[in-house]
């Protein structure tokens, strides 16, 4: 839990992604009171007075066996690392009278987690030990900007189901999945929700559903549809932090696909008019771009803005669009 308070500090603030900078304070070598060897990882083991053996890496076989010297084959996987050092103690008498030995995990490859989806670094970690759900993300580098409300957690059955009363068995019967709140969790509303993951577990983040806001505004920018809901054109400025002096909102535009047609439709807004009660707030659909032009006049062309936004390069001014 001191991890997780720790990472509930870390929420999105003036664009910054969850958890970017956050970082489990557990990662690093893993802990022997907690992990459980398995197939490929390196060990490293030191026994006094046996130089054959001694600070050589040594890895657990696909097969979850280890060989050394004097004391043959043992199946080291499922052992903790106190338990793997009280075994080769115990075999090491019938050497040594008094046999000193000490075990450390050099490498852990035995417990992967697939992270996927909208977290700074996706791929596949390993757990070394006990970790929970927030920690795990942490691993990944956080979530980014553009993720969505929820994160969904699969565990093979054979691992047991997860730990939530809402969590159901997927169609084939293989899996037990769980979507979770993960803002609310950020939050500190849900700690209940922290679970620890298990090795092989696939961990995916949704990308959200966004509209985009450039132009003359204070923040552009991608906005978030937070549970698949619709957003105006009012909200939608508000939440990039309103228009600037310079905005000309009498020529607001909404650039938007239609099914079929190569190019996006472009739609007039006077968010003046609207802003002053004279005209009916209009919602923005999925994957729309608002432009507040400037009262320059400066022009820029929709296909500009498109490869801007695939860029990720958010422009603060954009003109009229042709």
């Amino acid at each position: 839990m001191k991890n997780f308070q720790i990472l509930l500090a870390v929420v999105l603030l003036g664009g910054s992604p969850l958890l970017a900078r956050a970082q489990s304070a557990s990662a690093g070598t893993p802990a022997a009171a907690n992990y459980v060897l398995g197939p490929e990882d390196q060990l490293v083991i030191h026994i006094l007075d046996v130089p054959d053996i001694s600070e050589k890496p040594l890895r657990i076989d696909p097969n979850g066996d280890l060989r050394l010297p004097m004391i043959g084959r043992i199946h080291a996987a499922g052992m903790s690392v106190e338990q793997l050092e009280t075994e080769l103690t115990k075999r090491l008498k019938a050497y040594l009278q008094e046999p000193d030995v000490s075990v450390s995990v050099a490498e852990s490859h035995s417990q992967p987690v697939s992270v996927l989806g909208a977290v700074t670094t996706a791929g596949v970690k390993q757990l070394e030990g006990r970790k929970t759900l927030v920690e795990v993300l942490s691993m990944a580098g956080g979530l980014t900007a553009d993720a969505g409300p929820t994160v969904r957690i699969a565990r093979k059955l054979d691992r047991g189901r997860i730990p939530l009363p809402e969590a159901a068995d997927d169609p084939t019967g293989a899996f037990s999945m769980v979507d979770i709140d993960v803002r609310a969790l950020l939050n500190g509303l849900t700690p209940d929700k922290n679970i620890l993951i298990e090795p092989n577990d696939l961990i995916s983040v949704p990308r959200a559903d966004l509209v985009y806001v450039i132009g003359e505004v204070s923040k552009p920018g991608p906005v978030v549809l937070t549970s698949g809901n619709s957003i105006s054109v009012m909200e939608a400025v508000s939440s990039s932090g309103g228009a600037l002096r310079t905005a000309a909102t009498n020529r607001v535009r909404v650039l938007r696909r239609v099914k079929g047609q190569e190019n996006r439709t472009e739609i007039e807004v006077d968010l003046q008019k609207i802003m002053n009660g004279k005209a009916k707030d209009m919602a923005l659909a999925q994957g729309d771009i608002l432009v507040v032009p400037d009262s320059s006049g400066k022009r820029m062309t929709t296909r500009a803005i498109e490869a801007a936004i695939q860029l990720g390069t958010m422009i603060g001014t954009y003109g009229v669009i042709r």
